[in-house]
């Protein structure tokens, strides 16, 4: 039988129930797991552990030994928290890229305001050099009062006055 196009298809039905979680939590779980693993700390005590495993395998009494020489079972040990480790990393790199693309995009806009405040403060005092080149500078005003009071003297003079 031929699937109908025009009929959303039925959803499936699960044996299990899908584990719930609050990815928030998670994430920063990661977050401090991917700090934690990038540190000079986790390379010390990674060291001492492997170096205490493979010493004990070698060392101790045959019958405590866990993992003889080839040390197949500290490899997939290391394996295993090799194949945690590196979605973790990535997980933790996400956020992180998510954060700055937030934190790219406001400082873009606030950019953006900076330029229209600053068009904005530029227009202003373009025109206020315009009116004030219109005000009568205390300069201009005594020059012009100057100029006054020797066009009345010049006239007393004329009329006769002292």
């Amino acid at each position: 039988m031929t699937p109908r196009l025009d009929q959303p298809i039925e959803a499936r039905r699960t044996v299990l129930p899908r584990p719930h979680y609050d990815p928030e939590s998670f994430g920063r779980l990661s977050e401090r797991i991917a700090r934690f693993l990038g540190t000079a700390r986790f390379l010390v005590y990674m060291t001492v552990f492997v170096l205490v495993w493979i010493g004990w395998n070698l060392a101790a009494p045959a019958s405590m030994r866990f993992d003889p020489y080839p040390f197949i079972f500290l490899t997939l040990m290391l394996s295993l928290q090799a194949s945690y480790a590196a979605p973790l990393i990535l997980l933790a790199q996400n956020r992180q890229d998510d954060r700055d693309r937030v934190q790219y995009e406001q400082d873009r806009a606030r950019s953006d305001r900076n330029i229209a405040d600053t068009e904005y403060l530029t227009r202003e005092i373009a025109g206020l050099r315009l009116a004030l080149s219109e005000v009568a500078t205390r300069d201009f005003l005594r020059s012009e009062l100057q100029q006054v009071i020797r066009e009345l003297d010049g006239k007393d003079r004329h009329a006769g006055l002292p």
